[in-house]
């Protein structure tokens, strides 16, 4: 007779898959719980103790790990010295284990989880099992989740057998399982020091994409374990075709930058940048801000609304192509204005962000390796910030805050341009600073803005005045940027005989 293991954490399931493998002559083995489980579905069981010989010790700390156990699960079936060895010591194989895990990280995502509590969800025991059957998968069926009990059984019904490239399946899926729960103890265990020694990270595919950042690409998105939240975690596509790499990858660069903003604000990004930004006091007038910005760029981009949208932007937004629109919530005749554009992709979160802290760490994938820093997130102190030269007004010290926000989320060298909460010119991405500033004038007057008496932000600092200088030529009345180049004194003195205002912040906010 063929015997099965089940020992379950989760119970969802597991007295429907015993049943099923019952019926299929499988005689059945329980721990604790399960075993439990089991009998009030009334199934003949055998509990692990039975078979041991031991009943559970050190508070359930060890129930399974005995020779009677991982012989059975280990034994090769083809080996004679393997089925001699169980034989002499009256132990019978075991043919399917099914185990599912302690729920670590539910427990240590608690605020108040206490030292003792999260060690004692550390499984042992279950990542054991798991491992031994998926290393003997060839013999041994290791189920881990609940979604593969029915494939299983009904594979078993058919063939009275599971085929091995089904069987590979599931042992990579339980490695794949145990290796991300250790990364997870790791982790919290870890989570004092900011670079450990070695970096054990896990991520779970969200969905697949319908391609990467071009056609013959593949691509999928993944969320990584043990965070609380991700860029898809409570969102909803409402409307639209399947989401891309590309639409992704600009909402996440449009979303961090609106989670800096604290006013009614949109941002609107192409290819990672943001090209057109506004806040105002109503999101009504922070969209049309931000796409009178640049609408140009804007044609075709990703729209990110930090306020739910209002009935009254249903009409602006179906004028406009937009490839992906985020927001808090949707007024009906928002999504009714836009129903019609299949290309429009709609999302929804249902779960308004805030900003959140700066512990997040990025990562850049490397030829065979990974850079990793602190996420460069969060306003940045008021108290470093200095006056170079010049003053300025309320309103001109929040388009300086602002332009130094936006400038922050720009590729580097980045410079923005901007004026009464909306962006004008943004040159991003460029070798050279003082190209950057060209870009960034240049397209503000292709975009009939007047530059009259507003400010601009440099991520970086200005190594020499020719940069400046384009800008004050321009009209530009304020600056800000870090300082720190060894011709400070010639830009504070160029901008300061123009009558203009500059603002060292001693931080720079280089993004490649």
């Amino acid at each position: 007779m063929k015997r099965a293991l089940l020992s379950t954490y989760d119970k969802t399931g597991v007295a429907d898959l015993a049943s099923g493998l019952q019926r299929l002559g499988f005689e059945l083995l329980a721990s604790g719980g399960t075993a439990a489980v089991l009998e009030e579905a009334q199934l003949p069981v055998l509990h692990v103790g039975e078979l041991t010989g031991f009943d559970d010790l050190l508070g359930h700390r060890v129930v399974t790990l005995h020779p009677a156990i991982h012989a059975g699960i280990l034994a090769r079936r083809d080996v004679p010295e393997d089925l001699s060895d169980l034989e002499a010591q009256g132990i019978a194989p075991i043919d399917l284990v099914c185990v599912n895990l302690y729920p670590f990280e539910r427990t240590v995502g608690r605020l108040d989880i206490a030292w003792d509590e999260a060690i004692e969800q550390i499984d042992v025991g279950g990542p054991a099992l798991l491992r031994a059957a998926a290393k003997n998968h060839a013999h041994v069926i290791p189920v881990c989740r609940p979604e593969d009990y029915e494939p299983v059984l009904a594979e078993l019904r058919e063939h009275d057998n599971v085929s091995i490239e089904t069987r590979r399946s599931l042992a990579a899926r339980a490695f794949a399982v145990t290796a991300a729960y250790d990364a997870a103890v790791a982790g919290w265990l870890a989570r004092e020091e900011p670079f450990p020694e070695t970096i054990v990270l896990a991520f779970d595919r969200d969905r697949e994409l319908v391609y990467g950042e071009n056609p013959h690409q593949r691509a999928a998105y993944y969320a990584q374990r043990g965070v609380r939240t991700h860029l898809l975690a409570r969102v909803d596509q409402i409307h639209g075709n399947p989401l891309s790499y590309n639409n992704l990858n600009d909402l996440s660069a449009a979303r961090l930058l609106a989670l800096e903003l604290d006013e009614p604000a949109c941002v609107i990004a192409k290819h990672a940048n943001p090209c057109g930004v506004g806040t105002a006091a109503t999101i009504e007038e922070a969209y049309a801000k931000a796409l009178a910005a640049d609408p140009v760029s804007a044609y075709g981009g990703v729209v990110v609304l930090n306020r739910p949208a209002g009935a009254s932007l249903g009409e602006p937004l179906a004028k406009q192509f937009v490839e992906l629109l985020w927001a808090p919530g949707y007024d009906e005749v928002v999504v009714e204005a836009l129903v019609a554009k299949q290309d429009t992709r709609i999302l929804v979160d249902q779960e308004r962000r805030t900003f959140a802290g700066s512990t997040e760490r990025d990562l850049a994938r490397t030829l065979g390796g990974l850079l990793v820093q602190d996420r460069d997130a969060g306003p940045d102190p008021l108290d470093a910030m200095s006056f170079a030269c010049g003053e300025a007004d309320a309103a001109t010290w929040d388009d300086l805050l602002f332009a130094w926000t936006v400038a922050k989320h720009v590729l580097s060298n980045a410079i923005v341009i901007a004026r009464d909460g909306q962006t004008l010119g943004i040159g991003a991405g460029q070798a050279s600073r003082v190209d950057a500033v060209r870009i960034a004038v240049e397209r503000a007057r292709a975009l009939g803005h007047d530059l009259t008496g507003a400010v601009l932000a440099s991520d970086g600092f200005f190594p020499f005045v020719d940069g400046p200088a384009l800008a004050l030529e321009a009209g530009i009345r304020a600056i800000i940027q870090p300082g720190g180049s060894k011709r400070d004194d010639e830009v504070t003195a160029a901008v300061r005989d123009a009558g203009a205002t500059m603002v060292f912040t001693g931080r720079r906010h280089f993004r490649h």
